[in-house]
């Protein structure tokens, strides 16, 4: 399972990397695996305002429906549409062409409140 160091993580298996003012977010390796084969995508809309830990998307796979969390508060930039076409990127590449979205945050400093990737991992050895 890879667990970029680059990273913060949620408990909920979100990802988050600050970029130029913006917070990209996506799923986790451990979380792709545990969905199986992604077969849907629902994104967030561009303009729309999310709350920190509010549901920002739906992820459907082989096996199940798992929404996805806003890792923090802000305005909602870009989305990937790619996703929508090839749903099966969150599986292929969850930490690159895989990602979700673009959220500008409210508090760039929210980030530091996520688990770093030694935090990360600790919680998915279980």
């Amino acid at each position: 399972m890879q667990v970029p160091e680059e990273l913060r993580y949620t408990e909920d298996h979100e990802w988050a990397r600050l970029s130029g003012g913006a917070v990209r977010v996506g799923i986790t390796d451990f979380a792709q695996d545990a969905l199986g084969d992604v077969v849907f995508v629902s994104l967030p809309a561009v303009g729309s305002r999310v709350e920190k830990g509010a549901v920002l998307g739906e992820v459907e796979s082989t096996k199940s429906v798992s929404e996805i969390y806003a890792p923090l508060s802000g305005e909602v930039q870009s989305a990937n549409e790619a996703l929508t076409d090839h749903p099966e990127l969150l599986n292929g590449d969850p930490y690159g062409q895989g990602w979700i979205c673009d959220i500008r945050p409210d508090d760039e400093g929210a980030l530091a409140g996520l688990l770093d990737a030694a935090a990360y991992a600790q919680l998915t050895a279980g």
